[in-house]
């Protein structure tokens, strides 16, 4: 597909809500809209043009709502909340751009509001943590909503947002008869915005706290419930399954094994530099850490991902830093705790995938891995060009682990 967006990081992260319109998410034709009012705009143009067509839907919801029509209010709001979602990506670092909080709580509210609407409204919920409480929402299973049935855990990524998770994978559970449970954890969205909680790497123990809630849920069968995780979440759910024995079902779309190994990569065969050397970049001599540094820096996309977001998320201040942090966000010595049924994606093109049969011949648990390709439409990350095809071939796995057919 052509791209939409003039800019190509603006177009990788304007085409996310092409994913979300099976799920109510968008219409091809509004993000199109946003596109062309964009134009050859900068990042403060692509944050205001999305602002704008949230907030006209919106309004749209509000004037809805006050002739009665609550039905086609809900769907206005939550399709509000993607749109605000997807305006503050360009905005990401520390400090945290007011545009950003802004932006994040008029999607939050939004998606409050569309998710309060409708005959089986459901609330947000707070996840008790280390002292405080980790955000997030549980979804009911359509036509199920007062009945005992399976839960999925989703477990996010870098930088989406619970929104993002209802849209991408939720609202597809929903309708195969699945409950879902989506929580902010540390280093991800309300945790990272309101309160500058950053990542760790012992996702077992942010997995522990979120079963701990989950059963204890009355409408949550305890013997079955799965943890998926997106993106970054494809690492951060298998190390947490690896710690967390009542996970009963694992997806990891992609599988990733850890943070460091592409950068690892990249340093050996781009920049030259030794894999003795690369062994832990946390500890790479100044110079080689100058050039990666260069090498980061000259390059929009990677500057994005590593020194506005990746400084971020991980609460470091410098490049050495963030690798001795990404450093520790490893499978090694853990893959092999993993005792549940295991699924693992591989997207054709994802370069973020590509170590996943790596991955699946580390883990000794029943396991599975499902290619996706270019002639499906699906062979970008997260397969988002056609997450519809994900799902289905996720949730009839799961239906065969759980025996829910």
């Amino acid at each position: 597909m052509n791209s939409l967006f003039r800019d190509a990081m603006h177009d990788e992260f304007g085409a996310w809500p092409i994913a979300y319109i099976p799920y109510g998410g968008a219409d091809f034709g509004e993000i199109r809209a946003v596109a062309e009012a964009i134009g050859d705009g900068d990042d403060s143009a692509f944050h205001e043009a999305w602002i704008a067509a949230g907030d006209r839907l919106g309004k749209e919801a509000d004037a809805t709502l006050a002739k009665g029509h609550s039905a086609s209010a809900r769907a206005l709001y939550l399709r509000a909340s993607a749109f605000y979602g997807a305006s503050f990506h360009p905005l990401y670092g520390a400090p945290v751009d007011p545009r950003l909080l802004a932006a994040f709580r008029k999607q939050t509210a939004a998606l409050e509001r569309g998710l309060g609407l409708g005959p089986h409204p459901a609330e947000p919920v707070a996840i008790p943590f280390e002292g405080s409480s980790m955000p997030g929402w549980f979804i009911a299973a359509e036509g199920f909503e007062a009945e005992t049935r399976p839960l999925i855990v989703f477990n996010n990524g870098y930088d989406a947002t619970i929104t993002d998770m209802y849209f991408a994978s939720a609202v597809a559970a929903s309708r195969r008869g699945y409950h879902s449970l989506l929580f902010d954890g540390p280093g991800q969205g309300a945790m990272l915005y309101e309160r500058s909680i950053p990542l760790r790497p012992d996702w077992e123990v942010v997995i522990k706290a979120v079963v701990d809630f989950a059963e204890a849920l009355p409408l949550v069968d305890p013997a079955r419930i799965a943890l998926s995780g997106w993106s970054l979440g494809g690492h951060l759910a298998p190390r947490g399954a690896s710690g967390e024995p009542r996970i009963a079902a694992l997806i990891a779309d992609p599988g990733g094994w850890g943070i460091a190994d592409g950068f690892r990569a990249a340093a050996i065969h781009m920049l030259g530099i030794s894999a003795e050397a690369a062994a832990d970049l946390g500890a790479l001599d100044k110079s080689a850490m100058d050039r990666m540094e260069a090498f980061i820096r000259g390059n929009r996309q990677l500057n994005w991902k590593v020194v506005q977001r990746g400084f971020w998320v991980h609460g470091v201040n410098d490049l050495r830093a963030f690798f001795a942090s990404a450093e520790l966000f490893t499978m090694n010595g853990r893959a092999e705790l993993i005792r549940c049924p295991t699924l693992i994606t591989q997207a054709e093109n994802d370069g973020l995938a590509a170590g996943a049969g790596a991955f699946l011949d580390a883990l000794t648990c029943p396991k599975t891995l499902i290619r996706f390709t270019a002639a499906e439409g699906a062979d970008g990350h997260c397969e988002m060009g056609n997450r519809s095809l994900l799902n289905r071939r996720v949730l009839d796995w799961l239906d065969d682990v759980f025996d829910t057919r």
